[in-house]
């Protein structure tokens, strides 16, 4: 009887031990590096070239209103001097309101781009943020860190580091939609 409860105390061993490393849940902590996955991540190319084609677009116009301005001022330079002094005051004014109108502009587009560069930004976030959050779900972890290169993640050893399986998956739920 006392081989019977010692094999059987063994074999509780055993499989309590099994089930501690083997059938454990995947609680680990892991990683992903946030800055691999915006640069990897096939969306954010995309939505880069767009906002650089729209960017090109914008200041074409203003390096446009800008050059036209230089060539009025050029005319108005060589012309001052038969002008009588009423017309170089008028002419400085419309010269200068039209220079402040590009400024403006100018501002505007900054501004514009700066917001849609914003919007772009956050929507290819958004997308990473969703999906990770679906793989951390699927893959039963609790928690997965975001490094971005800053001082986050100070160590982590190579097993814990899930940047490229979140990538791959990433570009392919992109692909398929």
């Amino acid at each position: 009887m006392n081989k019977i409860a010692i094999s059987l105390s063994i074999l509780a061993v055993l499989l309590a031990t099994f089930a501690i490393f083997y059938l454990k849940p995947s609680n680990e902590l892991v990683y992903v590096d946030v800055n691999k996955l915006l640069d990897g991540y096939k969306r954010t190319e995309i939505v880069r070239n767009d906002l650089q084609q729209k960017t090109k677009l914008l200041t074409s116009n203003v390096d446009s209103l800008i050059s036209g301005w230089q060539k009025e001022l050029k005319t108005y330079e060589k012309e001052r001097s038969s002008m009588s002094t009423k017309e170089k005051e008028l002419q400085q004014e419309l010269l200068s309101n039209k220079q402040q109108q590009i400024n403006n502009y100018q501002q505007a587009v900054q501004k514009q781009v700066a917001e849609e560069d914003q919007k772009a930004t956050q929507t290819v976030i958004n997308d990473i943020n969703d999906y990770v959050k679906e793989y951390g779900k699927k893959g039963g972890y609790q928690i997965i860190f975001g490094a971005g290169g800053n001082g986050n993640i100070m160590y982590a050893s190579e097993g814990t580091d899930l940047t490229a399986q979140v990538l791959e998956g990433l570009n392919k739920e992109f692909e398929g939609k």
